[in-house]
């Protein structure tokens, strides 16, 4: 265990979002993988610059702005595919601009997909029936900081780093939410995925650190949701957005959670002879009442291939804030680590910061035409150590996978999230075939061992064609949602499975 101030925080990324691959050959003549759009009205596009918001129609910034990190997706790029292509980019500035933009697409009937970072793995922000992307990036910015209460209101369009960096130097606060896309992400893409930071175990998930959200409906009517803490004013509106994925509405405005800067962090490692031990030491710490900011157990494989430290789990742990707490919770942690398994070198924990918000080797490999992919998901504690090993041995299974391996890198009162990397090597012609077998055999393993089909990553199109499975009678009552609040199905058609014949996704090799 080692205690000391916290490092500096890391450099700050462009404060744009970069693509995840370059697009093969000409963007300008990059093709439709599903070819599902439909054509914009006569006139449409004049009427929507005529709201005097920025608009595109350059070929190049549609392709650009018709994808994003989804891992099959930058396979297709290497083939100078995109999923989809939008008709128009809109570019607002302000809440103003984007109320024109959605009422401009509902008198035409246009569908209107918002984007941001587009650092999303899954598909997200695909404009599948092409139409308005929305591009939220112009409405950046910190607005009101209460440093008594501890909330700070920002806008959308402003990118996790950037946020984050102006927060602690102007505020002396900090959200705690750091996620590995820190420099590739917005705050509204946090919320409207309900993501996770790499902190979470402290400073809990996206949507524990959400007070209130301003968000635009389909019809462009302004709504603000939440205020109070804890307040019992019927159900919650905030979290209906939370998670919705610019299905429901389009969230112009966040309103965070912020704490004071920590002033001391401290780190520990330990290694087990096996993961279940590992786990049963996370679970053992967390119910005891001890939540480290960060808690990691990396499988013999990935441990070894990220730490070289042979056949033995990795468990990870760090802390920050008030030096009592931070010696506290990681005494806990070393009574219920060292019962079990063997205190490992701090100097581990260091290795992990430093490449913590690394995602160049997703497209390195793809780059040498390897499918590469990741798959998060949730349980309780009671299924995680059998979930970890079947979901492990599906992904095996499927002819092609070269490796597939585990660790958990959130852990709660109740369970905690397994995160999965498979890698396949087939021939050109197969990979996106391969791709969708290795994450149905995925899923249908989670799902039959009693686990969520995501945690933080969202649904986007690779998890659409489960949601119903996965929510059973839920989905209809989202469904009624959704018909109630977009009944014209404008609002990202096809996101979390809704509005789309998930079979003509299928058709076109997009779901799993």
């Amino acid at each position: 265990m080692d205690v000391s101030p916290p490092p500096a925080p890391l450099p700050l990324g462009a404060g744009a979002p970069p693509p995840g691959i370059a697009l093969a050959g000409d963007p300008a003549q990059a093709r439709s993988r599903f070819g599902l759009e439909r054509p914009l009205p006569e006139g449409f596009v004049e009427r929507l610059a005529a709201t005097g918001v920025e608009v595109d129609v350059s070929p190049a910034t549609l392709a650009e702005h018709s994808r994003d990190w989804w891992p099959i997706g930058l396979v297709w790029a290497t083939e100078g595919e995109v999923p989809a292509l939008a008709g128009a980019v809109a570019r607002p500035t302000d809440v103003d601009g984007v109320v024109a933009v959605v009422n401009a697409c509902a008198a035409d009937g246009v569908p209107v997909t918002v984007t941001g970072g587009r650092s999303g793995v899954l598909g997200a922000s695909v404009p599948l029936l092409g139409g308005v992307a929305l591009d939220m990036c112009g409405l950046a910015g910190i607005g009101a900081v209460d440093a008594t209460s501890g909330i700070v209101s920002v806008l959308p369009g402003t990118f996790g780093d950037v946020f984050e960096a102006e927060l602690r130097a102007e505020h002396q606060l900090t959200v705690g939410h750091w996620p590995q896309s820190m420099a590739l992400s917005t705050v509204g893409g946090w919320v409207a995925c309900r993501g996770a930071g790499q902190f979470s175990t402290r400073y809990g998930k996206i949507e524990d650190l959400v007070v209130g959200l301003d968000v635009v409906l389909a019809d462009g009517t302004l709504i603000a949701t939440g205020g109070a803490p804890r307040a019992a004013q019927g159900p919650d509106l905030t979290q209906l957005f939370v998670g919705s994925e610019g299905t429901l509405g389009v969230i112009v405005g966040v309103h965070l959670r912020a704490r004071p800067l920590p002033a001391t962090e401290g780190r520990a490692a330990y290694t087990f002879d096996t993961l279940d031990a590992g786990l049963d030491v996370m679970r053992r710490t967390v119910q005891r009442g001890a939540t480290p900011a960060v808690l990691r157990l990396y499988d013999a494989v990935e441990a070894d291939r990220g730490f070289g430290t042979g056949d033995v789990a990795l468990l990870l742990a760090l802390d920050e804030g008030d030096p009592a707490i931070i010696e506290a919770t990681l005494g806990v942690l070393d009574d219920e680590a060292t019962a079990q398994g063997t205190t490992a070198d701090v100097a581990l924990v260091e290795k992990w910061m430093q490449r913590r918000n690394n995602v160049a080797e997703l497209e390195d490999l793809v780059g040498k035409g390897f499918v590469v992919d990741t798959m998060e998901i949730s349980g309780p504690w009671s299924v995680m150590a059998p979930l970890a090993r079947d979901v492990v041995a599906a992904l095996a299974a499927v002819p092609g996978t070269l490796a597939a391996s585990t660790h958990q890198s959130h852990s709660y009162l109740d369970g905690g999230c397994l995160y999965f990397t498979f890698a396949g090597g087939v021939e050109p012609e197969q990979r996106t075939a391969y791709h969708q077998q290795a994450w149905a055999a995925a899923t249908r393993a989670v799902l039959d061992g009693g686990g969520s089909l995501s945690h933080h990553h969202g649904i986007g199109i690779g998890r659409a064609s489960f949601m119903a499975d996965a929510l059973g009678g839920g989905f209809d009552v989202l469904r009624a949602v959704k018909d109630a609040l977009d009944p014209e199905n404008l609002l990202n058609p096809g996101g979390l499975g809704l509005g789309l014949v998930t079979a003509e996704v299928d058709r076109a090799g997009g779901a799993a």
